[in-house]
């Protein structure tokens, strides 16, 4: 036996035969344990009975030595023989084979290594049984098949028929076996437990006192629980920390015997019946004072009686009581609501100084953008813009020279004005002419990649599909190039790399432009190869670029542009989108053309009303084009299906604010164009130009959430609203687009209650008549 510890020893548990099991925590080991061998002091009768490196052996001394003995049966072949000694023959044979029986049934140690890692296993075993059923077991702790389990002894193996008994093992004794595997590769034998945990023997041999001078020695196995048991009491060290639990939790309960039938008696809900007297500390009888006979009165009690109350004080009290509670539920309540009153009110607060600061920064943006386009204008609505400045700064000085000089001094005074009002004209057009030079690159580039984009639509799920046609593939194709021959920073052989390919696509089309691009190509290959400067063939780089520009543009070559260019390929849709400008005389496109709403005949062109614009009446439209957009997003928030506000242009935009509303809010009369916005009047009907109200930002918050419009204002605002509503309708009733919008009712009132009269529209200092058609 091996005097020294195994590190890598493991218990499996076996079946339990006359050995006692204890759970024993990991809290509960004894100081100094371990692991290691315990000797005892007086050896057995049959010797020392070693249970290898995990087993500790304890001498159990009488009641004088150690009182904590512990008590457990003896053999039962040991115990029968010294009783039975003086039995006849036949009682005598019979107690002989009960007692082998019983020595069948007791358990040994059995020690097993596994092979070739060397792990050990320890289990306590019953030595009647095979080896067969030691496979078995130990097959199912190791989670093996046991037919690739194989058992030797001292190098030999063991037959599985064989038992432990035959082997030579003794009641309570210990043997040593090795165990492999055959097949080590697919099943191989692994231990339960990992080594490091192993801090404590597993079986221990325990030696118990049975009779007075007799002791025997009894294998324990201890149980390791898998989870941490819960501490149901007991004990704990406060210097170490060691838990003692109580030995009712250490062990199973006590099983009551089966009587056999089923009993509803005191006797199923205790286990222990006991009867005990029990006396009061005073007499239960009442003993007087008297002669001859003395009661204390140090533990009385003097019960003076209260007021008597009736019932109707009883039920006033009850009814101040109630009265008080609900005077502090109240208190509480009001309370309550003060505090959400006070809440909503910071809030609504909060909310009207976020509206004041959104308006305000709304107002220094709008200025700023104003304020930027006066000092850098790139587009038409700009220079309007511009002339509308220069037009309202020409007035005042007109004004403050009639009423200050007269005769000569006034008329050398205008023509000063009229020389300044020219240059500065000449300057607006000077910088209009620089900004269209720089914005050409842009334009031409638009253009390109429009005519080079894919074709898209949306489908039922919302995803966007692109796609491409032999004419925007040969379209992108072109853009790109134009795009490399616009490269002049280039080097040499780039460049002529980039002429090649372009030789090579014009030459697919044999006509008077190509041959033009062609020869032009071949100048520049044939000037740079003689070391011509880049600066030198500026020139013949642009007439390249604006050929091939011209190239890409015609419809033959680039089928994609065609639905681009003004004027159409087909010549029926000239004959019937064809329009005469009265102005300029010429025949141009409808799309040349922007009519007001009520127009039935084509009048000016946009460009002569531009330009009569710049020369005459100078006007900013920048604003209405402001409200229009705004009016737009608004109502396309509340109903995506609204139409009305799509079908108005800018300049019918411009009738509703200064002829029907006459450029004042409808509220507070607040004339500042740009801070006026256009709303609903009945906030559950569709805008239209009679359903309608020009207010300033500051009130269509207030006026959006007004429920019903006749009871929240007075009755002679609101007819005055009405009265606008039917100059727009009587305006607007003309346009076949609009017609379907109004009603038979309303137009059938409406040529009742108007009368047709011609308008007057200020602008300036000028005047326009709007007659109805």
């Amino acid at each position: 036996m091996s005097q020294h510890k195994e590190s890598d020893e493991l218990v499996v548990n076996g079946e339990p035969g006359e050995n006692t099991a204890l759970e024993t925590p990991e809290d509960d080991r004894e100081p100094g344990n371990d692991g290691g061998e315990a000797r005892p002091n007086r050896p057995s009768p049959d010797g020392p009975v070693g249970v290898g490196d995990a087993e500790t052996q304890a001498d159990l001394t009488s009641d004088g030595e150690n009182g904590n003995a512990i008590e457990t049966d003896v053999s039962g072949a040991v115990k029968e023989a010294e009783s039975e000694a003086d039995l006849p023959s036949d009682a005598e044979q019979l107690r002989e084979s009960q007692g082998m029986e019983n020595v069948r049934n007791s358990t040994a140690t059995v020690k097993v290594v596994l092979v070739p890692e060397g792990h050990v296993m320890t289990v306590a075993f019953v030595i009647g049984l095979s080896i067969q059923e030691l496979k078995r077991h130990l097959a199912s702790e190791l989670r093996v098949p046991p037919q690739v389990l194989q058992i030797s002894l001292d190098g030999t193996v063991v037959e599985e028929e064989r038992s432990l008994m035959e082997l030579g093992v003794r009641p309570h004794g210990s043997t040593r076996l090795e165990m492999s595997s055959t097949n080590p590769t697919t099943h191989p034998l692994r231990p339960v437990r990992p080594p490091e945990l192993d801090n404590m023997p597993d079986v221990i041999t325990v030696r118990v006192q049975t009779e007075e001078g007799v002791f025997q020695d009894v294998v324990v196995e201890i149980e390791r629980p898998r989870q941490q048991k819960a501490f149901l009491g007991g004990y704990r060290h406060q210097l170490t920390g060691a838990v003692y639990h109580h030995a009712a939790v250490q062990t199973a309960p006590k099983r009551r015997p089966d009587r056999g039938v089923v009993v509803f008696s005191r006797d199923t809900q205790t286990v222990e019946l006991k009867s005990q007297a029990q006396q009061c500390a005073v007499h239960v009888s009442t003993q007087m004072t008297g002669i001859g006979c003395y009661v204390s009165c140090m533990k009385d009690k003097l019960l003076t009686p209260g007021t008597y109350l009736s019932a109707d004080e009883f039920h006033d009290i009850r009814l101040r009581a109630v009265i008080r509670l609900q005077s502090f539920a109240r208190r509480w309540l009001a309370q309550q609501r003060v505090e959400q009153l006070r809440r909503e009110r910071n809030r609504h607060l909060a909310w009207l100084d976020l509206q004041e600061r959104r308006r305000t920064e709304e107002k220094e943006e709008q200025l700023r953008d104003r304020r930027h386009r006066w000092m850098n204008p790139q587009k038409r609505d700009d220079f309007n813009l511009l002339y509308h400045a220069l037009e309202k700064w020409r007035c005042e000085e007109e004004q403050k020279i009639n009423s200050s000089l007269r005769g000569a001094e006034r008329k050398a005074a205008l023509c000063s004005l009229l020389d300044q009002e020219t240059q500065l004209i000449a300057a607006i057009g000077r910088h209009r002419i620089a900004v269209q030079h720089n914005n050409y690159d842009k334009t031409i580039r638009h253009f390109l990649d429009k005519s080079a984009a894919p074709y898209q639509w949306k489908t039922a799920d919302g995803r966007l599909i692109e796609v491409d046609s032999p004419h925007t593939i040969r379209a992108r194709e072109l853009r790109d190039l134009y795009n490399d021959i616009n490269m002049f920073t280039a080097k040499q052989d780039q460049r002529h790399q980039i002429l090649m390919t372009l030789k090579h696509t014009v030459k697919e089309h044999d006509c008077q432009l190509s041959r033009d691009i062609v020869d032009l190509i071949d100048r520049e290959v044939d000037l740079t190869t003689r070391g011509l400067k880049a600066s030198s063939l500026e020139g013949l780089r642009k007439r390249i670029s604006t050929l091939f520009l011209q190239y890409i543009k015609t419809p033959a070559f680039n089928p994609e542009v065609a639905k681009m260019l003004k004027v159409p390929q087909n010549p029926s849709q000239l004959k019937n989108d064809m329009f005469l400008c009265r102005s300029c005389q010429r025949y141009l496109r409808s799309t040349d053309f922007s009519p007001a709403a009520n127009a039935r005949v084509s009048g000016r062109c946009r460009d002569c009303t531009r330009l009569d614009n710049i020369a005459r009446t100078r006007d900013d439209f920048s604003c209405y084009k402001n409200i229009l957009q705004r009016l737009r997003a608004d109502e396309q928030q509340l109903n995506k299906e609204a139409k009305i506000p799509f079908l108005l242009q800018v300049e019918d935009v411009r009738y509703l604010v200064e002829v029907v509303w006459a450029s004042r809010s409808a509220v507070h009369g607040s004339s500042d164009i740009y801070n006026l916005v256009f709303v609903r009047w009945e906030r559950g009907i569709d805008w239209s130009p009679w359903n309608c109200i020009l207010l300033s930002r500051e009130e269509t918050s207030a006026h959006l959430e007004v429920e019903d419009v006749h009871k929240t204002y007075e009755a002679t605002f609101i007819r005055r609203i009405e009265h606008k509503h039917m100059l727009a309708r009587r305006y607007f009733s003309q346009i076949s687009s609009m017609a379907e919008f109004l009603d038979s009712q309303s137009n059938a009132a409406l040529g009742n209650q108007l009368i047709s009269k011609s308008m007057t529209m200020a602008t300036g200092n000028q005047a326009t008549i709007a007659s109805p058609r």
